[in-house]
């Protein structure tokens, strides 16, 4: 199976590389296994500052990797750009803080428990599996390498196999810092071919963060073994708009929110739920503006929606689209894919869906949004919390009880108020129901995948 880069702006292949063979694996396998030993015996201070040096030159190649992420996976060029510039902030962030996120613990009065010392710390577990989409292909990764490799941890990488310059790019990254040969390796290899990475004896633990059927797979193999695992899974994500909200700031915001990186975001918003009294106000403004936003190549500096990543993110675009139509809804914009080379599907507004219209469960992986019609907030939070995932929600309120209500109620794994959901290093980030579970970032994402050991001396 060859692995290539195929660019959604014109449908051409790029570039063809060759997936690793098995023997090439395994001596990956081996050298991540070999560097665990080099990195136990590493100091903080050693790792932070290897981890700097490699943010340094992800930094000065900033321009250049933003081009290869657009051209490998169509967002426009200056969001690819400040994913590079996001990826090295976390990585700047956890050589700063790792020292003190994984400090040892030691309890206050260890008599308590008939100690003259009793304490907690927090170890590496060894070789970190990541299995990563295409759709952030830098900053995905960053954010489980930067914290694994501070922790002491080494890294192997399965990437989505349509950004495969991104996954070469990231294979020496960290030793060009400065870190132990072999800390961080990319596997070019297939799916299918993951189980049997994950079953190795050499890996202690696997993070995934992409579909919910590739997350069942691997969750079943890592139980089977018994070993960690961390779950990034999909998002349906609700955007709820109430009158006390600042209707035109909240249609301004829920466009950026269904658009950024061409609605290919698991905590995008993808449902807008807007209260019955200020429907038709936000409607009509929401509307407006999507249908002023450029679409086009994505290398030029206007462009605000590019094409869909793959050929077949577009084809299940369609699918979702004509469903709702042949089951009643409203395509109040959009509904197509416009003449002309590439993955391109307009920006799509859906309204007066059906119960059993796909959309209204599954989710929407491009630049189409769906809008429903709230009576009031328990008709909110019903529409809301309806789907099967709960990874991110929103809700623009200015009344105090209603947002506690809402942040109380709302099943997710984060609820931003008056604000478009985002991932910020100093936040953890991860859903619940088949979103997933665990978390990734800031203190609690680098513990996930540590030691917590308990130390008790007489």
């Amino acid at each position: 199976m060859a692995i290539a880069t195929v660019n959604p702006t014109t449908g051409k292949t790029e570039m063809i590389i060759e997936p690793h063979s098995a023997a090439e694996v395994d001596d990956r396998i081996g050298q991540a296994h070999a560097a665990v030993a080099k990195l136990r015996e590493s100091t903080f201070e050693e790792r932070s500052s290897w981890m700097r040096a490699a943010a340094d030159f992800l930094e000065d190649q900033a321009a250049g990797v933003g081009e290869l992420i657009t051209i490998e996976m169509g967002k426009p060029i200056a969001q690819s750009v400040a994913e590079v510039h996001k990826a090295v902030k976390a990585m700047r962030f956890y050589a700063e803080h790792s020292a003190h996120f994984l400090a040892d613990s030691p309890l206050e009065d260890p008599a308590k428990v008939g100690a003259s010392v009793a304490m907690s710390r927090y170890e590496p577990l060894g070789v970190v599996l990541a299995v990563m989409p295409w759709n952030y292909p830098i900053w995905q990764v960053i954010r489980f390498a930067a914290p694994a490799l501070m922790a002491g941890n080494s890294g192997l990488l399965k990437h989505a196999s349509n950004v495969p310059q991104a996954a070469m790019l990231l294979d020496d990254l960290f030793e060009r810092g400065g870190f132990p040969k072999g800390s961080f390796r990319t596997l070019l290899i297939g799916g299918a071919e993951v189980a049997r990475v994950i079953s190795d004896e050499r890996v202690a633990a696997v993070t995934l963060t992409g579909s919910e059927p590739a997350g069942r797979s691997v969750a079943a193999t890592a139980g089977e073994h018994l070993k960690k695992a961390v779950l990034e899974l999909g998002g349906s994500d609700p955007f709820i708009v109430l009158p006390s909200g600042d209707i035109r700031a909240a249609a301004a915001t829920a466009v950026a929110a269904r658009i950024n990186n061409n609605g290919q975001a698991c905590i995008a918003g993808k449902r807008f739920i807007v209260h019955t009294d200020v429907y038709d106000e936000f409607a009509q403004e929401f509307v407006r503006l999507m249908s002023e936003l450029v679409v086009g190549d994505p290398l030029l500096p206007e462009t605000q929606v590019g094409p869909v990543a793959t050929e077949q993110g577009r084809n299940d675009l369609i699918q979702l689209v004509e469903d709702a139509r042949k089951k009643g809804a409203s395509i109040l914009l959009g509904g197509s894919q416009p003449e002309g080379p590439g993955w391109f599907y307009l920006p799509t507004v859906i309204a007066d869906l059906p119960d059993d219209a796909r959309l209204v469960q599954e989710e929407a992986f491009g630049p189409v949004a769906s809008l429903y019609r709230a009576v009031d907030d328990d008709d909110a939070l019903r529409i809301a919390n309806q789907t099967s995932f709960g990874l991110a929600s929103a809700v623009w309120t200015n009344d105090p009880e209603q947002e506690a209500l809402f942040v109380r109620e709302l099943d997710a794994g984060a609820v931003f108020v008056n604000g478009m959901t985002v991932s910020y290093q100093e936040l953890p980030f991860g859903g619940i129901k088949r979103s997933g579970f665990g978390r990734e970032l800031a203190e609690v994402g680098q513990r996930e995948f540590c030691n917590l050991k308990t130390i008790w001396k007489a």
